[in-house]
């Protein structure tokens, strides 16, 4: 008789079938992602598929802690997983436990998924890169206390510029934990803030090695930083995603000791030919200003105050030569022209005098033929009557017994009216 199995028997029993099979414990599948969802508590879940079939897939949250890169729809990767059912549904679906990028390193995906997202958020920007301060006070070293990069560094400062501090902020730089401990280093040297600029790297190696300066949190921790961070990892031909964000990127922890400070002897020698050009042109400038002094004195001897006045005293007695000279010949040509004119005065006087006799005769003897006298003289008189002597010319203006006044060429006589005899 068969065997009757609920449904809960019987899905277990095909997850122990599963589960028996050794080769289905480490299988390695080939695929591309579909139905993709990070859930909230961390668990990965997705459908692999190929042309033909799809296969549901879950990565658990510490196995999805490891991955290096984001996961997205349409990516083809190859995961190392075991096969298995889920025993309250039955579906049989893979238990992801690693996921490798098909066709691209797993830590080359992770290193431009990185980049392309700071990138897009402007933490490669030059408009925030700081500058670098020329000759620093104080340095701080973010890096391995033990290897051979901090030697490096500490030996190139000390003989290069003696006069910086130099400030030593342990990190792990390899490892599970080293992106943290670079970042909590970077923000402590911030928080104490003395120093001028950071040098932030370790030395050489593989990409593996470096992957703490790939990371997005050493990448936010020195874009954060407000003290210029100069990128000191030892991968000359690669950049990490630190180099990109860095204020500046060295090719080496030697290559950043070198550009963070000045070189003393470089210093000195610039010095000696500022201080030789200096001189020069303090020596070529005194020889000027000793020429023009020599100018300016020799034109003052010329200026004296003393020779001024004797210029201005010779001046005044030539002026003073001149006057007397000028004086008595003004005088005699005033003295020639004032008699000019007064001869001209008596020519002009006489001639007038003789013209003003001779009309003054003629006036006499205009008034003298036009004297009432003179018409008297030849036998006329002149009647006049009343108080007033008013002249009597007509006849019609008496009346019998007015009396008349009568004046003669020579005396005169008072006459009666008697009768009148006016003109017919």
């Amino acid at each position: 008789m068969a065997t009757i199995y609920t449904v809960s028997q019987l899905n277990n029993e095909i997850k122990d079938l599963l589960d028996a099979v050794p080769g289905y414990r480490g299988l390695m599948v080939q695929g591309e992602i579909s139905n993709y969802k990070a859930h909230s508590s961390g668990h990965h879940y997705m459908t692999l598929k190929d042309e033909n079939a799809a296969i549901n897939a879950v990565m658990f949250r510490s196995d999805a802690m490891r991955l290096k890169f984001r996961l997205q729809n349409g990516m083809k990767v190859i995961v190392k997983a075991r096969v298995s059912s889920f025993p309250r549904t039955g579906a049989v679906q893979l238990y992801v436990s690693e996921i490798i990028p098909d066709g691209a390193g797993a830590l080359n995906l992770a290193f431009e998924q990185l980049k392309a997202k700071l990138q897009a958020e402007g933490l490669f920007s030059e408009r925030y890169k700081k500058p670098i301060p020329s000759c620093p006070d104080s340095i701080a070293l973010v890096t391995s206390p033990t290897g051979a990069a901090v030697r490096d560094m500490i030996r190139i400062l000390g003989r290069r510029w003696p006069l910086a501090k130099v400030v030593l902020y342990p990190a792990q730089v390899q490892g599970q934990g080293a992106a943290e401990s670079i970042a909590r280093a970077i923000a402590l040297a911030n928080a104490i803030g003395e120093a001028d600029v950071i040098l932030c790297g370790r030395g050489g190696g593989s990409m593996e090695d470096l992957w703490a300066f790939n990371e997005e949190v050493t990448a936010r921790a020195i874009f954060a930083s407000e003290i210029p961070v100069i990128s000191a990892v030892g991968h000359e031909p690669d950049f990490t995603i630190a180099d990109f964000v860095a204020d500046l990127r060295a090719p080496t922890p030697s290559g950043a000791a070198e550009l963070a400070v000045p070189d003393r002897a470089e210093c000195a020698l610039n010095l000696r030919t500022l201080n030789a050009r200096l001189y020069t042109a303090a020596h070529r400038r005194a020889e000027q200003q000793r020429k023009l002094l020599d100018g300016l004195q020799e034109r003052l001897s010329n200026r004296t105050p003393m020779k001024y006045i004797e210029e201005k005293r010779l001046l005044l007695t030539q002026t003073e030569e001149r006057l007397l000279s000028a004086v008595p010949a003004r005088l005699e040509t005033e003295h020639n022209r004032l008699n000019g004119l007064r001869q001209r005065l008596l020519t002009a006087g006489q001639s007038g005098l003789h013209r003003c006799k001779l009309r003054f005769a003629q006036t006499v003897a205009t008034l003298d033929a036009m004297s009432p006298l003179r018409v008297l003289g030849r036998g006329y008189a002149v009647a006049t009557k009343g108080a007033k002597h008013t002249v009597v010319t007509d006849a019609a203006a008496l009346k019998q017994g007015d009396t008349l006044h009568i004046q003669f060429a020579k005396g005169a006589a008072d006459c009666r009216v008697t009768d009148i005899e006016e003109d017919k």
